[in-house]
């Protein structure tokens, strides 16, 4: 497949991982504003739901590496066991650094506010509590399809997980969508490529170790970008970019000019 076959990709080659990298609390709009300062128009960032079904952004499923913890919790640190209202009052800032203190955790309505005023793409990732993943597959995917419904580039929803691409998918058919890959799995590519497929992907989403020039290829034959995550070294990122891959998400926005 040629390259002007390829499905449309509106989105910027380079990709602020979880806002700003390690410069900046992860997830929170304190990192995306810190990404934007370097010149970063597309962010990636990570969706998860609380208790009471509010989309917002944590990586871990556990509360305890990026705020507070149980400190105010008053009980499970599992973030999908706990209610917004206790989620909101957590600090998820001053386990970065004492610059961050007080930052909250950030709600996806907050994160698309931002990226529309400031014009913005972003990847969501979808990052489930174990045992919900169809659940906010769904949900994000809804909330997505309505946050950024005027917006003139579409957010790009990833997941590792399928069951939850298949909810996003049935939710918001609409919505790209990129399949997460950070190994084989002992499965052949040509099974993650069918499962990409299969899914209605337009992207596919590897560890950087993943492409060469072959893998690139074959991807790229099946109708699906390429894109990278999570690229920190000058010289990765030069061979990816020569192999003619679509994205690259980085932590070193401090590094990397995206200009």
């Amino acid at each position: 497949m040629l390259a002007q076959d390829l499905p449309y990709w509106p989105y910027p080659r380079w990709i602020a991982h979880r806002g700003a990298g390690k410069l900046a609390p992860e997830n929170t709009l304190a990192a995306f504003r810190l990404g934007a300062s370097f010149g970063y128009r597309m962010f990636e960032c990570d969706v998860k739901l609380s208790r009471d079904g509010v989309p917002f952004l944590l990586h871990d499923s556990s509360i305890t590496r990026t705020t507070e913890g149980l400190g105010r919790s008053r009980g499970s640190s599992v973030a999908g066991e706990l209610g917004w209202n206790q989620l909101s009052r957590l600090d998820a800032g001053s386990w970065h650094s004492r610059q961050y203190a007080g930052e909250p955790l950030a709600t996806l309505a907050a994160v698309a506010a931002f990226c529309l005023r400031n014009r913005h793409a972003i990847n969501l990732e979808i990052k489930p509590t174990p045992g919900t993943e169809g659940k906010t597959g769904e949900v994000v995917a809804q909330h997505a399809a309505r946050l950024w419904q005027d917006a003139p580039v579409a957010p790009l929803l990833s997941s590792f997980d399928i069951p939850a691409l298949e909810a996003a998918r049935s939710a918001a058919p609409a919505l790209p969508r990129g399949l997460l890959l950070d190994s084989l799995q002992d499965q052949p590519w040509e099974h993650w490529l069918q499962q990409a497929r299969t899914l209605g992907c337009l992207a596919l989403i590897c560890n950087y170790r993943l492409w060469d020039a072959q893998t690139v290829a074959q991807a790229q034959a099946a109708g699906l970008r390429t894109l990278s995550y999570t690229v920190n070294d000058a010289s990765v990122a030069h061979s990816l970019l020569a192999l003619g891959t679509d994205g690259v998400i980085t932590d070193r926005v401090d590094l990397f000019s995206p200009n």
